[in-house]
């Protein structure tokens, strides 16, 4: 399984931004989906996460009702609305998968979010 993040950028705070994440390779195995961030000398950190069909999500505290996670499986992608960006929110955003039944975890390789003051 490859996967390739899209849509980071810079943005003004209060702004918006959709992030991507195409699959490709054996996309039949994928089950549960994320998105992770990182800055800067800190851990990667959960964002949000969504189940193989789409029909339960979870949310990071930081982001609960700003953030919204979605997949389309036909098109074997993940989206990550965000909304109401704040400075804090700048930071690597790196798309998961988990495969097999062994779930074994595969990464992109990230896309950049940046949130001006």
């Amino acid at each position: 399984v490859q996967l390739v993040e899209s849509g980071g950028g810079l943005v003004q705070a209060g702004g918006s931004l959709r992030l991507s994440c195409t699959a490709s390779g054996s996309t039949f195995s994928i089950t549960a989906m994320g998105w992770y961030r990182q800055t800067p000398g800190k851990q990667r950190e959960l964002v949000a996460t969504i189940t193989s069909g789409g029909g339960s999500t979870m949310y990071a505290d930081s982001v609960k009702g700003r953030f919204t996670i979605s997949r389309d499986n036909a098109k074997n992608t993940m989206y990550l609305q965000m909304n109401s960006l704040k400075p804090e929110d700048t930071a690597v955003y790196y798309c998961k998968a988990e495969a097999g039944w062994v779930k074994r975890s595969y990464w992109g390789k990230g896309t950049l979010v940046t949130v001006s003051s």
